[in-house]
């Protein structure tokens, strides 16, 4: 057998994960059959006939068939065969054998689209595991978060079409939203007709994305028609199945519509409700595993949907019940489900044999007939017990009370049956939530749980918080954020590793955390192994993204620290069983909070795996907002450059510019309210982000539309110009410049009162080290030094260098030693080689050496004069960046930079054409020029000269001149000559081809290309002219920023500031400082205060942004159309209200005229005979229906627990409890022995018990039951009732409470009453300081209890006892025995709180349990029988365990130890 463990197959979050399981599916599809073809033989079997024994009945073509149903044909060769079981009746235990099946793979269905779908035949008696492990591993299914098993009539049915409608769209919705599987019969009829068309409808309607509705078909294998061409031993890769409606038969076809068909077998043919069994027992199987997510597990919830149906819809819906699945019944869809509907909201009292009658006569009109009373009564008990659990039920009726899609109200009815489970505390409404979290319903959240029923506290919705989070659920996450969970005590440290190690496999920061564990050595561990993912693995790839040079987020652990996470993660659940991740959400004593800022670390791993939604959510949350979207727009432009997926890509870019618009639209709302505080923001160091600040992350993000916007480029004018007024005329500045003492008068104007009134040194310093000045002075310097360049190179270029030259040397050099930030040397290097215009630096200053050392060298004198010319050039175009601070002049030179692109590429274009037409050109004029230099001129040179107008000389022949030319190329000054006559001395090469070549040439060339260059100049243009203005502002920055931290000489004067750096750092070692003013650290206070500031506008501006939202067409038409579809479902819910209270009113006058018919009748005939006739056919008036727009699930009479179901309930379960015996059906009305019922025919059960000794005797024979006496004390047996006088007959008790269905001892000790004595053992609830616990004002209790491993209800300690016997005998296996005879006297002190008749379902007709309860309370916890009593509490049976449980109404109890329980809290006054 094959590994059957379960393996989650999570569902896709995102498109590059379903793209990614696309592609393996193409490629890996033979792989996957080939699996598939070895392990279904191995583990799936089918049936088959192995004995051919012929029946009395033909098929339906005339032939001989055998008993199973198939021909002789049909069956194998050794079938026919004389067989040991010859002449013996056919039996399946015997005549039918397992053997590999032969029928699984793909089906397609011909005729009906290429959709594709699994299907496999196996046996009935195929383990469900085994079934589950191919569906889940196999077929690749995702474990379902919701199980719905629609089931109903077989056959066709018509329903109303709004009803078949909303009954179609809220199936589907709520099996694509949940992640639910659909199970059915899976054949083209009835329901599953209903169903299939309802996907189809889905299928047809929905994109790609929206995920495929899981619709597995359970069927007959032996009732499918054309089922031959499914057969094919080694599986069918597809299988193409025909449906044939018209000649199918008795037997059915597949639907096509259904994805997964699951055909059961049992080697017979033409039996229907072989699946059934197996279908009952899958869901079971199903129901019980647990789908873990996010570290939150749940059991897999299933609901069973009824439409329509029969009776045997009726059995399906009692076993539904009794096994605890919540049934929704759809009214309106006919037969059984409209019986059920119609009485469901009936006191049980009212829900009469003679009102099921009715019903079904009016809903089963062709078979009513035919019904017998015994089955009426049947199905009247079966219903009764049906409606009897009422929070298992639920009804839907269209249009009324509220209800409006079924799939809100198949979600209701989970979780009203969850709410109706026992569970300790407050259990339940925690496996309520994960059900929600798990269906992906936050409208059923809202609406059912987050409602003034329950309050909850943060701590407690941690847990599921997580699984929303890990299955990217935005709403939930939002509902959890309204609902009091705050995120700064939510994420830890653990949380987030947890977090990490739970990422998204498919999101390429997933793979990059995998690169960086791949290079981190192993290191031996000690202990329990840690997960190999720490949060210094993420703050080093963080720190790739966001850039070096920031801080590392998450600090690397110091050799020798404990390890942060102490618990392995992945195996923690959880469980609706309680188990919790406490741990995960409580930071232990001492545990020092590594983070700074929580929501940081939230969004970062919302936004690495582009979670649109979750990121939003989060960074509302936010509080350094400016800097966290600066941050996400950095990541996600970094991971887009990696990322392949297009889609992908476009969306982290998409979401990248929104995070961009996010910190303008703060920046704005904080700049119009105060543009000093907004200016704080842009250079405040922000811890939180590794010591960086909001201007540069959106430098390194290269977000321009921020480095744009108008206070930051007011924030630059004023850094640009220092401590001058930024009003100052540049021609004050230069003047001052030139003339400082200018300075000294008022032509210049300060920002600081003290500077404009002081006239000293100060001022002159605060002058000259503005950033502007610098600048000028730079450039000024820079001008100066081109020109004595330029004179040197063209005038006074000596053998040996002059003055001038040298001047030019020490110059260069001054420019050398220029430090921008004093990050010294390796620093300087790396900024230059970043930058276009630094590369150019660096080139020019290369080639400067190369042309001085030439230049030093005599002989290459001349060459070094040509590479210092050439040199000159590159100089003269680093004006050009200088030029970049112009307003002017700065969008034409970035226009003119990407011109040059398009250039670029041109030249290739162009280089194609002139080197084809070059080549040819020579080949055909020339013969053999051996010349390189000629052969260069007339390829490319003279080609490309072409193209400005002037023409080649011979090309025509018409300037053919021998003396212009030489005709063996020996003369180096002239070209060889043209292909000519020697004797005529004319051309002999082709004229009119080579003119041919030149207007092609110049046609392509001068026409074509040059408009195309000129086309491309003009779309780069239009292009960057429209963002040149964005770019300009953002490549200021640099500028200023080297401006700002230059010294104020200008070279060659620079060498001085070199010289006083030297003295202050090496001489008088005084540390560096590094100017600080484009990155300045606030105190803790101030730093908090403009946070404040900044979170209160971040408000302001998701106001105005949902305001807006609101405002924009699109969205009021939306709003429109919405209240527009409200009014119309309003009215439509009217109306139905007003035709249904009508149908109400007529159903209700028709059954008042058909009553007072019968008493008429009654009547008439009392009068015949002569007398007033007797009372018993005496008809009663029908009871009054609901009045106008009322719903029976919301009468009054269904608050209060049915008044007139007085009977006893468990003692009438149709099913006796550990055995296969079925009671007799007794409804409610023929409970007592009173009333007639003639048909009661009980079996008789009794059970065969161990201790026969100390029990009554098997049998109903009278001579072995003589000897009991009762009504009396029979030897060591009490007989007598707590009731009084019982009757006996034929020797036998009577039940006194009634009838029960079932005769005999059944499993009970004795017949007649078996007396029990259950101890209730109680203390007062305390907390740790020792005080009582209370509740609504009320007094809290606990109670012992205790509880057997294989029992799902916990029990008081009482029970049976034996012969003589005081303690009963479970309150033995509990306690020591040195203390049974001290509580003895505990019991005769206690207080009896109830003696009598016990509902249990082993009661029968002749024997029940009678009870005593006796009230043993602890008062004082320092009660020394107390202390003792908790001292002697041992469980002597490992399967047993006992312990205090709170008292309360949810406590998992036995119903009949539940209201013993609540009667002794009654009378402590105590809490239940």
């Amino acid at each position: 057998m094959a590994d059957l463990g379960m393996v989650p197959s999570l569902r896709c979050s995102n498109s590059s994960l379903c793209k990614t399981r696309r592609l393996q599916y193409l490629f890996g599809n033979s792989t996957k059959q080939e699996n598939l073809s070895s392990w279904v033989p191995q583990n799936i079997k089918k049936k088959e006939c192995m004995y051919f024994v012929e029946s009395s009945k033909l098929s339906d073509a005339g032939k001989v068939v055998c008993e199973c149903g198939y021909t002789r044909q049909q069956h194998l060769e050794e079938a026919t065969r004389p067989h040991t079981l010859q002449g013996k009746d056919w039996d399946p235990k015997k005549h039918v054998q397992e053997m590999p099946t032969d029928a699984f793979g793909d089906i397609v269905f011909t005729g009906l689209g290429q959709k594709v779908g699994k299907y496999v035949r196996l046996s009935q008696d195929t383990p469900p595991s085994v079934i589950y492990h191919l569906m889940t591993q196999y077929w690749g299914l995702d474990i379902p978060n919701l199980l719905i098993s629609v089931t109903g009539g077989a056959k066709d049915f018509n329903m109303k079409p709004r009803l078949k409608s909303v009954f179609r769209r809220g199936l589907v919705k709520v099996a694509q939203t949940t992640g639910a599987w659909i199970i059915t019969g899976g054949s083209h009829t009835g329901v599953m007709k209903q169903v299939g068309e309802a996907v189809r409808d889905f299928t047809l309607s929905s994109s790609y994305n929206e995920g495929e509705v899981v619709t597995v078909g359970i069927a007959t294998w032996g009732t499918v028609h054309n089922r031959e061409g499914l057969i094919h031993p080694s599986g069918s890769f597809p299988a193409e199945y025909i449906m044939d409606e018209e000649g199918q038969g008795h037997l059915t076809c597949l639907d096509s519509n259904h994805s997964h068909f699951i055909l059961v077998d049992d080697g017979t043919h033409g039996r229907y409700g072989v699946e059934i069994p197996l279908r009952t027992k899958l869901e079971k199987f199903i129901s019980e595993q647990t789908k873990e997510r996010g570290g939150v597990a749940i059991k897999i919830p299933i609901v069973c949907v009824v439409l329509e149906g029969g009776p045997g819809t009726l059995h399906t819906i009692y076993n539904a019940i009794a096994n605890g699945t919540p049934c929704v019944v759809v009214e309106g869809s006919g037969r059984m489900a409209d019986v059920i509907a119609q009485v469901a909201g009936l006191p049980i009292s009212e829900i009469t044999i003679s009102r099921i009658q009715q019903k079904l006569s009016l809903f089963f009109q062709e078979m009513f007939e035919t019904l017998s009373e015994s089955r009426i009564v049947e199905w009247t008990k079966k219903i009764q017990d049906i409606v009897r659990r009422r929070q298992l039920l639920t009804v839907f009726r269209e249009g009324r009370g509220g209800q409006q899609d079924v799939d809100v109200a198949i979600l209701q009815a989970l979780l009203k049956a969850s709410r109706s489970h026992d569970y300790f505390g407050h259990e339940n409404w925690g496996h309520q939530l994960k059900l929600a979290v798990a269906w992906n319903r936050v409208d059923i959240a809202r609406s059912e749980i987050f409602s003034d029923e329950r309050q909850w506290k943060p701590s407690e919705l941690h847990p599921v918080m997580m699984a929303a989070l890990i299955s990217n659920k935005p709403e939930f996450v939002k509902l959890f954020l309204e609902n009091g969970v705050r995120l700064k005590e939510f994420v830890t440290w653990d949380t987030l590793l947890y977090l990490y190690q739970h990422l998204d496999p498919s999101c390429l920061f997933h793979s990059k955390l995998q690169k960086v564990l791949a290079e981190e050595p192993e290191q031996p561990v000690s202990g329990p192994t840690a997960p190999r993912v720490q949060m210094h693995h993420v703050a080093q790839v963080l720190r790739e993204l966001l850039g070096d040079f920031t801080q590392p987020l998450y600090p690397r652990p110091r050799t020798g620290d404990r390890p942060r996470l102490l618990l392995p993660m992945p195996n923690i659940k959880l469980n609706m069983q309680g188990v919790s991740l406490r741990s995960l959400n409580k930071r232990s004593p001492g545990h020092v909070a590594f983070t700074i800022d929580p929501i940081r670390d939230l969004l970062i791993w919302a936004i690495i795996q582009n979670r649109r939604e979750l990121a939003e959510i989060i960074w509302a949350q936010s509080q350094d907002c400016i800097v966290a979207a600066l941050a996400c727009s950095k990541i996600l432009k970094e991971l887009s450059k990696e990322e392949e997926d297009m889609d992908s890509l476009e969306g982290m870019l998409v979401l990248a510019d929104e995070y961009e618009h996010r910190a303008i639209g703060v920046f704005t709302e904080c700049h119009r309210k105060d543009e000093e505080r907004a200016q704080k923001l842009l250079t405040r160091v922000s811890e939180a982000w590794g010591k960086t600040t909001c201007l540069q992350l959106a430098l390194q993000a290269k977000d321009m539309k921020f480095v744009s916007h108008g206070g930051i480029q007011a924030f630059l004018t004023k850094v640009w110009w220092g401590q001058l007024c930024v009003d100052n005329g540049l021609w004050r500045v230069i003047l001052c410049m030139l003339a400082f003492p200018l300075l000294y008068t008022s032509l210049i104007s300060f920002r600081e009162r003290k500077l404009q009134a002081r006239r000293g040194l100060p001022r002159v310093r605060a002058f000259f080290s503005a950033p502007v000045v610098v600048f000028h002075l730079n450039t000024l310097s820079y001008c100066a030094f081109l020109c004595l360049f330029a004179y040197v190179l063209m005038a006074d270029f000596q053998p040996s260098p002059s003055w001038c030259e040298y001047l030019i040397y020490f110059w260069l050099f001054s420019l050398l030693l220029y430090d921008p930030d004093g990050f010294g040397l390796m620093k300087m290097a790396l900024l230059y080689f970043s930058d276009f215009w630094n590369k150019l630096d660096i080139g020019a200053i290369l080639l400067f050496v190369a042309g001085l050392t030439c230049r030093l060298i005599p002989g290459l004198l001349y060459s070094g004069r040509i590479i210092l010319s050439l040199d000159f050039i590159m100089f003269c175009l680093r004006l050009m960046h200088i030029f970049t601070i112009s307003k002017t002049l700065g969008p034409k030179i970035i226009i003119v930079k990407r011109m040059m692109k398009d250039v670029f590429f041109f030249l290739f274009l162009l280089a194609v054409w002139v080197v084809s037409f070059g080549v040819a050109k020579q080949a055909i004029l020339i013969h053999n020029e051996s010349r390189v230099d000629w052969i260069f001129r007339g390829v490319v040179y003279q080609s490309y000269l072409t193209i400005f107008g002037q023409m080649p000389a011979y090309i025509d022949g018409v300037n053919f001149s021998l003396d212009q030319c030489s005709p063996n190329g020996t003369d180096p000054y002239k070209p060889k000559c043209p292909e000519s006559d020697a004797i005529r001395h004319e051309p002999a090469f082709p004229e009119w081809l080579t003119v041919i070549l030149l207007c092609l040439y110049l046609l392509f060339t001068n026409i074509l290309l040059l408009n195309l260059l000129i086309a491309m100049f003009n779309y780069t243009f239009q292009q960057v002219q429209e963002h040149t203005d964005q770019i300009w502002k953002f490549q200021r920055h640099d500028l200023i920023e080297e401006y700002h931290g230059r010294p104020p000489a200008p070279p060659p004067f620079i060498l001085f500031s070199h010289l006083h750096l030297f003295i202050k750092r090496v001489v008088l070692k005084i540390p560096a400082k590094r100017h600080k003013q484009l990155k300045s650290k606030l105190e803790k206070n101030e730093e908090a205060a403009l946070l404040s500031w900044e979170i209160y506008l971040k408000e302001n501006y998701l106001q105005n942004q949902q305001y807006q939202q609101k405002q924009r067409p699109e969205q009021r038409i939306q709003d429109i159309s919405d209240k527009v579809n409200t009014v119309v479902d309003l009215l439509e819910m009217e109306s139905l209200k007003r035709s249904g209270s009508m149908e109400q009113r007529l159903s209700s006058l028709e059954e008042q005229v058909a009553q007072t018919s019968r008493a008429l009748h009654w009547i008439m005939k009392a009068l015949r005979d002569g007398g007033f006739g007797s009372e018993e056919g005496l008809p009663t008036l029908a009871p009054k229906t609901t009045s106008e727009g009322q719903d029976h699930e919301l009468d009054g009479r269904q608050k209060a627990e049915d008044v007139g179901d007085t009977h006893h309930v468990n003692a009438r379960h149709l099913l006796y409890p550990n055995s296969h015996v079925t009671r007799f059906p007794v409804p409610n009305e023929k409970v007592p022995w009173e009333t007639e019922f003639l048909i009661y025919d009980p079996p008789f059960y009794t059970d065969d018990r161990k201790d026969k000794a100390s029990v009554d005797p098997m049998g109903n024979a009278l001579e072995a039951l003589a000897g009991i006496s009762y009504n009396a004390v029979d030897g060591p047996i009490d007989r007598r009732s707590f009731h009084g006088l019982y009757a006996v007959q034929d020797g036998l008790p009577l039940n006194p409470m009634g009838r029960t269905g079932l005769r005999g001892r059944g499993s009970l000790g004795c017949l007649g009453p078996n007396h029990t004595l259950q101890p209730v053992i109680t203390r007062w609830r305390r907390n740790q300081d020792g005080a009582i616990c209370r509740k609504s004002i009320k007094k809290m209790l606990e109670v012992l209890v205790v509880k057997h491993l294989l029992s799902e209800f916990w029990a008081l300690p009482g029970g049976s006892r034996e012969p003589g016997e005081i303690l009963p005998r479970k309150l033995k296996q509990v306690l020591r025995r040195e203390f049974w005879s001290s509580f003895q006297n505990l019991l005769i002190q206690g207080t009896e709180v109830y003696k009598g008749y016990v509902d249990d379902p082993r009661n029968t007709d002749n024997a029940w349990i009678e009870t005593v309860a006796i009230s043993i309370h602890f008062p004082d916890q320092s009660d020394m029988d107390l202390k003792r009593l908790n001292s002697h509490l041992h469980t002597c049976d490992p399967r047993m365990s006992v312990q205090w449980q709170v008292v309360d109404k949810r406590i998992p109890l036995y119903a009949n130890h539940k209201t013993i329980l609540q009667k002794v809290a009654t009378l402590f006054g105590a809490f239940y």
